[in-house]
């Protein structure tokens, strides 16, 4: 194993002197430990940045058993190292970064039409993959920094939240990182003092008809915090809203433009808006900040979609060519989107739906329109 920590070590010093990270090669990196997870193995390191800093933590990974190539975790937040907690902020890290890719790996797999669970799984192509997630959402700032001790109090004076408080005491003037435990879920939260790389983000703010200048907004993005909720044993509606506590208390942070998920990003002051639902009743559900309601004209009439249904294990929806007025169109992607999330209702092809004795819309399940996969297509 001594030839796989060498090339780990050689690795995370690449990494760091990167000119988007350090930009030079760390003056002094150790080894600090090794920890498993997801049958992959992880090297955790302690850097300084100058001979006279403080060490910092880092985490390179994983590695298959006799192998020395990664499989690209390499991270690091420059957060200060602590051994009393390092294998558990590195194994947090790792969650984040993995979460990340496996939600990329698999749009680009929905994209290409090549989703090994819809082309494997017969079942998957009449119900709908049986997968929830991933819960991920970037807070885009509008400077390189955040404000620990506001994030924490906002966590707990508007969701009850409580960071660890012996966490919470140590020195928050570096602090990039928060990891811990909410009713048996993983919550993480990492300052990235860097825009979403590419112009993602502006590309996906201009999918939001509801904000007009919205892609120029976030242009203005220099940095983001990545919010991640790993469920455990709880359900993805509960995973689902603790990403949204998380991502409004990081929308209070000064500079706050945006939240990016759910194949757009939501204006900051509309995404806090619509989290409040949940303050109305254990019950209720904030399905604005979940799912992007796309509308849009064509020759045949008005055609709306839902993004983000995927993530609680249900089909998207959408409706073509309807003559409803775009508010009517809007209201009724919205009413069905909720009372199947919050009923748990699976709706399936050659059903009807409707919301009164008299209405019965027929639906049928087949390939997406503007959505990837399969989608339920519903007569309105």
């Amino acid at each position: 194993m001594e030839g796989q920590r060498i090339a780990a070590q050689r690795a995370m010093t690449e990494w760091l002197a990167d000119k988007h990270e350090l930009g030079r090669r760390p003056a002094k990196i150790e080894c600090a430990g090794e920890f498993d997870l997801h049958e992959m193995h992880y090297y955790i390191f302690k850097y300084k940045k100058s001979l006279l800093g403080r060490w910092l933590l880092g985490v390179c990974g994983g590695y298959e058993p006799g192998e020395t190539e990664h499989c690209g975790h390499v991270f690091s937040e420059m957060e200060p190292y602590d051994p009393a907690d390092a294998q558990e902020k590195a194994a947090a890290m790792v969650e984040m970064i993995r979460e990340y890719w496996m939600q990329r790996a698999q749009e680009e797999s929905e994209r290409r039409g090549t989703c090994p669970d819809a082309e494997n799984d017969p079942e998957a192509q009449r119900d709908g993959a049986d997968k929830t997630g991933p819960f991920v959402g970037f807070v885009l700032l509008g400077n390189t920094a955040w404000d620990f001790e506001k994030l924490c109090a906002d966590l707990e004076n508007e969701w009850s939240i409580r960071f660890p408080k012996e966490d919470k005491s140590a020195s928050s003037e570096d602090r990039t990182t928060l990891a811990f435990d909410v009713d048996g879920m993983m919550a993480a939260m990492s300052l990235i003092c860097a825009p979403i790389p590419d112009g993602e983000a502006e590309r996906n703010a201009a999918n939001n008809f509801l904000w007009k200048d919205g892609a120029a907004e976030v242009k203005k993005h220099r940095a983001h915090i990545m919010t991640a909720v790993l469920p455990g044993e709880k359900s993805a509606i509960e995973a689902g809203k603790l990403l949204v506590k998380l991502c409004d208390a990081a929308s209070r942070q000064p500079g706050a433009i945006g939240v990016y998920t759910s194949g757009t990003v939501f204006q900051a002051d509309a995404y806090c808006a619509a989290a409040q639902e949940m303050k109305n009743g254990p019950d209720e559900l904030p399905v604005l900040d979940w799912i992007y309601f796309g509308i849009y004209p064509s020759e045949g009439g008005m055609n709306g979609y839902t993004y983000g249904m995927t993530a609680f294990g249900k089909d998207e929806i959408e409706v073509l060519g309807s003559r409803a007025a775009p508010a009517d169109l809007y209201g009724f992607l919205f009413d069905v989107s909720y009372y199947v999330l919050s009923s748990n209702v699976t709706l399936r092809d050659g059903e009807t739906i409707g919301f009164s004795e008299r209405q019965k819309l027929p639906i049928t399940r087949s390939k997406g329109v503007s959505v990837d996969g399969d989608s339920l297509k519903i007569a309105f």
